[in-house]
């Protein structure tokens, strides 16, 4: 919770969500946790404020920011999930995606770019949606009996907010739309053309709306009646990349953010027209901040394991009890000693959208220990970042002079200043990290009808920032980077669709 006026950080909680892995290359959530994240998120926060004294009855407005491309699929008369969401960095689509391939001229994976931005990969909604009405019983059925409804976690999350089977509001935003393949990002509107492509009934997509206007009103639920929140808090929502591109306050054209999450996320704001990528980026609506104003648009690189290669450690090697214990792991050393990492789990993003590679650590000598380990682990997120950001100059035209960061990892010093160190320009952190929370209030706060929070320039608070230098000569920042692409060309080519299945883990 925010103050509209000062931007400052009132009140907050938060709720680490479980992730499953029911197969090799299969990722899911549950649902239902999400919701129950959020009622609990919901909870603590306002008791927070309470012990605070602050009257929560001046909540105006609830920003939904999101992971985009996550997939449900749900029962629109009993109001529950008819399958896990599938989460956007999955891979069990990769045949779907070779199928589809089969049917395009040329096997052209760019086929819908100028429509949509996209490439066709795994990434996307609309293959995940292929994948469970091809192989979810429960759905088609569903489907056919008209009860099914689809959306990213947004949608999921508003229409279950704002009154679920009993008149749950079915919509999601211009931003969220635009990741599913399925969605025009010029006519601002769902592609019949691309839909019959996909064989997805439209009737099951929620309305369209733009990122900054009140959707529906969310409705009572059990303790939420008695801390007076019910049917005063308006709804609005962004993706998460987008939120926090508009928290960090990038509304200028060739402004950009790094967010360090799961994966990692480079936008650029191209203002009101849609550039198109040369060299392997994204083309994403950025925000639309009302129904009667304009779309603006972004580049966007994607990378899909940032975080979850420290989560990777942790819970897999088990090299860490803590992620801050990789942080102290990685500072002991200072150094990879010619250890490369290519934390490829869910194949190669942008700029290579390459689904056949797989994660590779090379380099290796009897004297690696899990330090070193540790260090090129911090190390590969920082490559992938500068391996985007190469494509964004060449794309825009104009370099970078510095980066401006976000997310969970920037609390990493040591991340942030390899990170200053790798793309030999200066990193620049907000001292306050959740700015994509920040942008997703700013968004409900400005909302016509809610209007408690200007988005005019002049009027918008700066924050304060922490500052990284490089402190190292750039020679020997290129010469690690010519390795770590040395490494990346060898994680290529490991799988096909056609790979013996492992089946279940053990």
């Amino acid at each position: 919770v925010f103050n509209a006026e000062t931007a400052e950080l009132l009140s907050h909680h938060q709720v680490e969500i479980k992730q499953e892995f029911p197969r090799e290359g299969w990722v899911e959530q549950d649902p239902m946790e999400i919701l129950d994240s959020v009622y609990e998120c919901v909870e603590k926060t306002c008791e927070k404020l309470k012990e605070l004294n602050i009257d929560i009855a001046n909540i105006r407005a609830v920003g939904v920011t999101n992971q985009r491309e996550t997939t449900v699929v749900w029962d629109k008369t009993t109001g529950e999930p008819l399958y896990n969401a599938i989460v956007w960095l999955d891979l069990r689509t990769q045949s779907t995606v070779e199928r589809l391939l089969k049917r395009i001229p040329g096997k052209n994976k760019t086929f819908s770019k100028f429509k949509t931005g996209l490439p066709l990969s795994t990434y996307f909604s609309a293959v995940k949606l292929r994948w469970l009405l091809d192989n979810v019983e429960e759905i088609r059925q569903a489907v056919e009996d008209q009860r099914a409804m689809f959306g990213t976690i947004d949608s999921w999350l508003i229409w279950s907010l704002t009154g679920g089977k009993n008149g749950g509001i079915h919509c999601t935003d211009v931003t969220n739309a635009s990741r599913t393949m399925l969605f025009n990002i010029h006519s601002l509107e769902w592609d019949p053309d691309l839909c019959k492509f996909f064989d997805i009934p439209m009737e099951i997509l929620p309305n369209v709306r733009s990122s900054s206007e009140i959707y529906g009103l969310m409705v009572c639920f059990e303790y939420l009646c008695e801390i007076h929140l019910e049917k005063i808090s308006h709804f609005q929502c962004l993706g998460d990349q987008h939120a926090a591109l508009v928290g960090q306050m990038c509304f200028q054209d060739g402004q950009a953010k790094n967010t360090y999450g799961t994966g990692c996320f480079l936008l650029c704001n191209t203002g009101q027209k849609s550039v198109f990528s040369e060299h392997g980026l994204i083309t994403t609506i950025a925000y639309k901040m009302g129904k009667d104003k304009p779309a603006f648009y972004a580049l966007e690189g994607s990378v899909a394991i940032a975080g979850a290669v420290v989560r990777w450690l942790r819970d897999n090697l088990g090299i860490a009890q803590t992620s801050q214990e990789v942080e102290n792991l990685a500072a002991e050393v200072g150094t990879s000693y010619g250890c490369y990492f290519v934390p490829a789990f869910s194949g190669l993003y942008a700029p290579y959208w390459e689904p056949s590679a797989r994660g590779i650590i090379c380099g290796l000598t009897q004297f690696t220990n899990k330090n070193h380990i540790a260090f090129a682990a911090l190390e590969a997120v920082c490559f992938q970042t500068r391996e985007i950001l190469d494509a964004m100059n060449k794309d825009c035209g104009v370099p970078l002079s510095q980066l401006q960061v976000d997310g969970g990892m920037t609390n990493n010093k040591i991340l942030m200043q390899l990170q200053s160190d790798i793309l030999c320009i200066p990193v620049v952190k907000p001292s306050m990290p959740e700015t994509t929370a920040l942008g997703a209030a700013m968004a409900a706060g400005a909302a016509e009808g809610v209007e408690v929070w200007s988005l005019n320039p002049g009027d918008l608070t700066a924050v304060t920032c922490e500052r990284f230098e490089p402190q190292i000569n750039p020679e020997e920042s290129e010469y690690r980077y010519a390795r770590w692409k040395k490494a990346v060309m060898k994680s290529m080519g490991w799988e096909t669709s056609d790979s013996p299945s492992n089946g279940k883990p053990k």
